[in-house]
């Protein structure tokens, strides 16, 4: 089964069980993807996180419910998992600015958020610059950090590590310490165990660690993509483009080991800066 196949499998078991209190797992699971990788996959095809998703399908659900039926307002609370009916009317309000009594009488627009069924649709009208490499094993030294992909976590800490790394100078201790084929100051994902995720901000070097850790990135066959413009932008357009068009049109799919990102030495924010992203693959199953 192809990504896009499995990633849609777990869309159909959330819907087929949105009465029901759903773990992170259970849903991944049905992708057969780690949470982190389902999580990151879900997110760049979609723009919205799960939880973001199955909120809004639930109170999607919910005020159609309130506006065509007498069911009372805190079982239709209850039925989709809030624990309060004053919980229940603050989600409300925020995605469909109206309170659940207002909805009940029909004061009011409503927000739907529809089914989401994945349609990868293949583009090339701007051509992507890539290459395949195959690498054996390779060491890089740096730091890392244990976020949860629950409640969007890793997205708030990560933006926020590099905040911290640029300031104190530790990224200019990392360019000194690179010495490998991969130039640049890496950031780098690893699926961790459940929920959780190790974030690295690293350099590829053959000199010991010193006040750093060291990790060992396995041998693998890597798509290299160029990355044009600055950040945080450019970055995110790229994975979004790997993923909707790049792999659905190329025998490969994401390995599931570590994922580089690359920033040389410049200044990420420039119209004209350069970086890269490097995806472990592997063949798509017949």
């Amino acid at each position: 089964m192809g990504w896009v196949e499995s990633l849609q499998q777990a869309i159909d078991y959330m819907e087929d069980h949105l009465e029901e209190p759903l773990a992170i797992e259970q849903i991944a699971r049905r992708a057969n993807a780690s949470v982190f990788h389902f999580q990151r996959t879900f997110t760049i095809l979609t723009d919205m996180t799960v939880g973001e998703y199955l909120r809004g399908r639930r109170l999607t659900l919910a005020a159609h419910e309130l506006s065509t039926t007498d069911n009372k307002i805190i079982d239709i609370a209850y039925k989709y998992g809030y624990d309060t009916p004053e919980a229940f009317a603050k989600a409300f309000r925020r995605q469909h600015g109206i309170t659940p009594s207002e909805a009940r009488r029909n004061l009011g627009g409503l927000k739907s958020y529809n089914r989401l069924v994945i349609q990868v649709k293949l583009r090339g009208a701007e051509p992507m610059k890539y290459k395949v490499v195959e690498r054996g094993s390779f060491k890089v030294v740096g730091f890392k950090r244990t976020f949860s992909t629950l409640n969007d976590e890793n997205m708030r800490g990560i933006p926020q590590m590099w905040q911290e790394t640029n300031a104190s100078g530790l990224d200019e201790k990392l360019f000194e310490l690179n010495r490998g084929e991969i130039e640049g100051v890496l950031g780098v994902c690893v699926a961790g165990e459940g929920t959780h995720m190790d974030y690295w901000i690293a350099a590829e070097t053959d000199s010991t660690a010193g006040e750093f850790e060291e990790m060992e990135i396995p041998a693998s066959k890597w798509g290299v993509f160029e990355v044009h413009g600055p950040m945080p932008d450019a970055m995110q357009d790229a994975w979004k483009k790997i993923f909707t068009e790049w792999f659905p049109s190329n025998p490969y799919e994401p390995a599931g080991t570590p994922e580089l990102e690359v920033y040389p030495h410049e200044n990420a924010y420039q119209p004209d800066s350069y970086s890269e992203i490097w995806i472990p693959l592997k063949n798509k199953e017949e």
